[in-house]
């Protein structure tokens, strides 16, 4: 199973070979535990806790400690949420509205946007508190703030629609 994951204008490329992981052609020791609607992942010493959303079949976005990135590849599900009524789990297609959502239950901290921003792809939008940890939702493209769902202080279920770019 293979994956491109592009983070900072550059692509990685991730392949499992049974139980050992490669990270561009190197082998990386890595343990992944399913922790609720997340996974925890160790690398080395640094840990990570990734949310993957399906944003089109063989498109994941992973949100990796609160930072959106998108992964390419490998089968369309693998651990991912299906899109429920409306869109609510999908962050953003090339060519309809960019919906960025909440990676699990939380509450808003921030809300870094208004209405009517223009904002680039990777800029931060909302911040989350979740699990004691603050994550900033970031937008994945470029485009103009045209909806905002979320109020500072709210409380938000997993999935829900935050802030709609268009």
């Amino acid at each position: 199973m293979t994956f491109e994951l592009e983070t900072g204008g550059t692509t990685r490329h991730i392949e499992r070979r049974g139980a050992q992981l490669f990270l561009d052609g190197r082998p990386v020791d890595v343990d992944a535990v399913k922790a609720g609607p997340a996974w925890s992942i160790l690398v080395g010493r640094r840990s990570y806790e990734v949310f993957l959303a399906e944003r089109a079949p063989g498109e994941l976005i992973a949100h990796v400690n609160g930072r959106a990135v998108t992964a390419r590849g490998g089968p369309p599900r693998f651990g991912s949420h299906r899109a429920r009524a409306g869109g609510t789990a999908r962050n953003a297609a090339a060519d309809g509205p960019g919906r960025v959502a909440a990676p699990m239950p939380g509450r808003i901290a921030k809300v870094l946007v208004r209405v009517g921003d223009r904002v680039t792809a990777q800029q931060g939008l909302v911040v989350v508190e979740a699990m004691k940890m603050e994550n900033e939702l970031r937008s994945p493209r470029a485009g103009i703030v045209t909806e905002i769902r979320a109020a500072e202080g709210a409380l938000v279920e997993a999935n829900a629609v935050l802030i709609v770019i268009a």
